[in-house]
């Protein structure tokens, strides 16, 4: 007897085995179709479990690597791409997508590393030693990069990419006889390489040849026309055709494509100073200013603009700017004393009148000003902008290409417009509430207790729904139809303890309706006979806060009722200390008092107690941001998406492009 049970246990736990072997495959395989249809998210999620499971194997964070890649989570892409090769450092393909990745970041010289083993496992890959070449220009190291497009083109001689490579490092070096060679073999074998022609637009552009260099840049756009740096300099050399509207089309064009270019909006300034639209160019320069205030070049031109305008006060105050930074710009000073002279202000136009006529007589005399060293340093590297070119069209210092590295990589659900701000409490609710596509469910003992004994139609939920509209019409009439039920209750009920339970229905049902006075009323009820509630607490607390958001943006001030809120949330740690919900409430507010290393340590407690809290990572993630740490922040947001909450991808994709917004000042 003893035997036979023995086996069917063994039967049994075969059974069960491979039963678990089907359900991790059959995942799998459910996540790559979902990664097939572009469905990242879902995939995400499939993958997730089957890690749960096994994380022991490599092709699920492969696989979910990919996914992330595609959600332009390129941190997280390069993390499970590392797991992946850590479980097997023999797949090539698993190089190939960290380097991708790890370019996308930038990270050229890790990408190279990752070709070299990718190369050493499998040198008959094309794109491999293409995407090498290609980071090797960008880390400059151009010797090693003429050697791999010689080799492409050795063993590959109709990929164009490797000829256009060896003329942009001709380019580079100063030889525009050699990269006019290879660019025009590039573009005999390839006619449509985008890349080649912008190169070659190049050439034209310093050779003052502004026809070729229209030419190549129009085909260069047609071929990829979202490449803003294209248009900006097909502008340049429209301009020098005197081909004005083409010009001014192209900077439409750019900043179109890219609100925040720089060049563009200060050389559209100046065409639409040119073409006399002053108010407009105006705007351009105002924007320019903004991003740089001390571009004095721009405020130089903003100046002479509100001098053109009447705007006299303006025009001086921007004047003032400039000739503070160049002194000896006369024409500055000139500027300045004319409007001080129509505002009546003779005095202060006769200074600046005075310091022209010294200066001059100083000139034919031959008398120099005589500065400290460190005066004349300071001088002397203000000098390196020459203020009198402030008309000139501002160009980029180099070529910039902008490579295809191969790949076909792709993404949808990060381009969607998302604020940088932090996700609401979580609090009570009669609503549900399920974090996007994973399904986390909230969960709190004491709430479950209290749900125990309450009636079915009033158990309450905890939520953090961030999308949720206002009450429809039907919500809105069953929450007043409920807290006119409790009402009568709480009313007529003589027992304390039951009382209070329905005072704390009712101040959730006031809460729902956004009365949180009345929601606070009661519950100061409610924590007078259950002085033990920590979810009474840190309701409190919510309620309070959310009351304090509307009377801040009244102008109220609240510091003694930020200070309540806190005590309660303290109070409720004190009770209920490893609730994750209670620490990820205060960190809310923390973050909403701009106090945020108190945030991210309450974020960061929160995690540690519930590690699948999505929401804590999204907003430690907003305060990492506005602390100024970019790279923890979106470390953070590529866990809360693999949590399922995709609005963080949009968020890491945005985090990144502002924090790269900054544009420094191109040499004229």
């Amino acid at each position: 007897m003893k035997s036979r049970i023995i086996i069917f246990i063994i039967a049994l736990f075969s059974v069960m085995k491979a039963s678990a072997q089907y359900n991790v495959d059959r995942l799998i395989m459910n996540g790559e179709v979902a990664l097939h249809y572009d469905d990242y998210v879902l995939s995400i999620q499939y993958f997730n479990k089957v890690l749960a499971l096994k994380p022991y194997l490599w092709l699920p964070w492969y696989d979910r690597a990919v996914a992330k890649f595609y959600l332009d989570d390129y941190i997280g892409a390069e993390s499970d791409a590392t797991r992946a090769i850590d479980l097997n450092p023999y797949i090539e393909q698993i190089f190939d997508l960290r380097a991708i990745s790890r370019i996308r970041q930038e990270k050229y010289s890790d990408a190279i590393t990752d070709y070299d083993r990718a190369i050493h496992l499998n040198p008959s890959v094309s794109s491999f030693w293409v995407n090498r070449a290609i980071c090797r220009m960008n880390v400059r190291d151009f010797d090693h990069a003429l050697l791999d497009a010689d080799t492409i083109i050795k063993r590959w001689s109709q990929i164009a990419t490797a000829y256009s490579l060896k003329a942009e490092i001709y380019l580079e070096k100063k030889d525009t006889t050699q990269a006019d060679h290879w660019l025009t073999r590039s573009l005999d074998i390839d006619p449509y390489n985008a890349d080649a022609w912008t190169t070659r637009s190049y050439i034209a552009l310093n050779r003052k040849q502004w026809r070729t260099a229209e030419n190549c840049l129009s085909k260069a756009i047609h071929l990829r026309p979202r490449v803003v740096n294209n248009y900006v300099n097909r502008a340049l050399a429209r301009l020098n055709i005197n081909n004005l509207s083409g010009a001014l089309a192209d900077y439409d064009m750019a900043i179109d494509l890219d609100p925040k270019n720089f060049l563009a909006h200060y050389n559209r300034g100046l065409l639409r100073l040119q073409l006399g639209d002053d108010n407009r160019a105006l705007t351009d320069f105002n924007f320019v200013v903004k991003m740089e205030p001390k571009n004095f070049m721009a405020i130089y031109n903003r100046a002479l603009l509100n001098d053109k305008l009447g705007n006299l006060r303006s025009a001086i105050r921007d004047y003032t700017l400039v000739i503070n930074q160049f002194p000896n710009f006369w024409a500055g000073l000139a500027a300045r004393a004319a409007c001080y002279r129509k505002l009546g202000m003779t005095n202060q136009a006769e200074m600046d009148e005075f310091r022209i006529f010294k200066a001059q007589m100083n000139k034919h005399l031959g008398i120099q000003q005589r500065w400290s060293k460190a005066k004349l340093r300071e001088v002397r590297k203000r000098s390196e902008i020459d203020i009198s070119k402030y008309n000139d069209v501002v160009v980029e210092d180099k070529p910039k290409v902008e490579h295809t590295y191969s790949g076909g990589i792709r993404g949808t659900v990060q381009d969607r417009d998302v604020d940088i701000a932090f996700l609401p409490m979580y609090q009570l609710s009669y609503f549900s509430y399920a974090n996007a596509v994973e399904g986390y469910q909230a969960y709190d003992t004491e709430l479950d207790r209290f749900n125990a004994k309450a009636d079915p139609l009033r158990k309450l939920n905890l939520t953090c729904n961030a999308r949720r509209e206002r009450l429809t019409d039907v919500q809105s009439k069953q929450i007043f139809q409920l807290i006119d039920g409790l009402t009568a209750g709480i009313n007529e009920e003589k027992d304390r303890k039951v009382r209070a339970a329905l005072l704390l229905q009712r101040a959730v049902a006031y809460a729902e309706a956004q009365n949180y006075s009345d929601a606070l009323s009661d519950l100061d009820d409610y924590l007078s006979v259950d002085t033990a509630s920590a979810m009474g607490h840190w309701e409190r607390a919510v309620c309070q806060q959310l009351l304090n958001d509307y009377e801040a943006s009244k102008g109220t001030k609240t510091a003694m009722k930020l200070s309540q809120a806190e005590g309660d949330f303290a109070m409720a740690i004190q009770l209920q200390p490893k609730n994750a919900y209670t620490y990820y409430n205060r960190g809310n507010l923390f973050a909403a008092e701009k106090n945020y290393s108190h945030a991210i340590d309450d974020y960061t407690q929160a995690i540690r107690l519930d590690p699948r809290l999505a929401q804590a990572y999204y907003n430690r993630a907003v305060a990492h941001y506005y602390a100024g740490d970019i790279k923890a922040a979106q470390s953070d947001l590529s866990r809360a998406g693999e949590l399922g909450l995709y609005d963080a991808y949009a968020l890491s994709k945005k985090m990144g492009e502002n924090g790269a917004a900054r544009v420094p000042r191109k040499k004229r």
